[in-house]
């Protein structure tokens, strides 16, 4: 008997295309994809966790800016019952408007979105310089998980449109290689800058 995801959309034939990602994304399907952090102890216990509850996790706690929590604070944290059907509730929308698998759109979305080049600042004779570093395989995935849920919270924050209409919105447009996407246009930045820096 086959697992789906959300015991709706299955993971077969669906391959991770970026060598550096392979190890990283992890499309083994779970009906309901909740471990409860059973992975939290080990090493790279990520990239054993299925690449929508990752998603799911991101959306809990969607990152923070300045070190606060930005803008969804009091609505989300924590609320691991409203992030799963927030997060089905996209996977359907995004089925319903680009009639593929949600689940390969995803992992197309952020194989497109995710940066390979970031800057870290190195202080040198009392003078801070940016410096162009290549990004780690683990760190890509998180940053572009990060940075679709923030788009997603910022569309949708104080306006009409629902998270998971502007969640489904992001995940498209990042599968599109669109601007319109918070995570492409961030990629974009961050290797601009580091391409300036070097």
């Amino acid at each position: 008997m086959e697992i789906k995801a959300f015991n709706r959309w299955s993971s077969e034939g669906i391959k991770v295309e970026d060598e550096g990602l392979q190890r990283y994304i992890c499309i083994e399907p779970k009906i309901v994809p909740k471990t409860g952090a059973k992975y939290a102890g080990n090493r790279f216990h990520k990239s054993n966790t299925f690449i929508v509850e990752r998603l799911m996790n991101k959306v809990m706690v969607p990152g923070h800016r300045s070190k606060k929590h930005w803008r969804s604070s009091g609505h989300c944290t924590g609320k691991a019952n409203n992030a799963y059907e927030v997060t089905e509730k996209a996977l359907a929308i995004v089925e319903q408007r680009t009639k593929e698998n949600p689940v390969k759109v995803l992992v197309k979305a952020i194989e497109n979105a995710a940066p390979r080049e970031e800057i870290i600042a190195i202080e040198y004779g009392g003078a801070r310089y940016p410096k162009a570093v290549e990004c780690a395989p683990q760190r890509r995935i998180d940053i572009v998980l990060r940075f679709m849920v923030q788009g997603a919270y910022a569309k949708s924050f104080n306006t009409k449109k629902h998270l998971a209409d502007a969640l489904a919105d992001e995940i498209i447009f990042a599968y599109k290689l669109s601007q319109s996407s918070n995570a492409i246009q961030k990629k974009l930045d961050t290797e601009r800058q580091a391409d300036s820096s070097r």
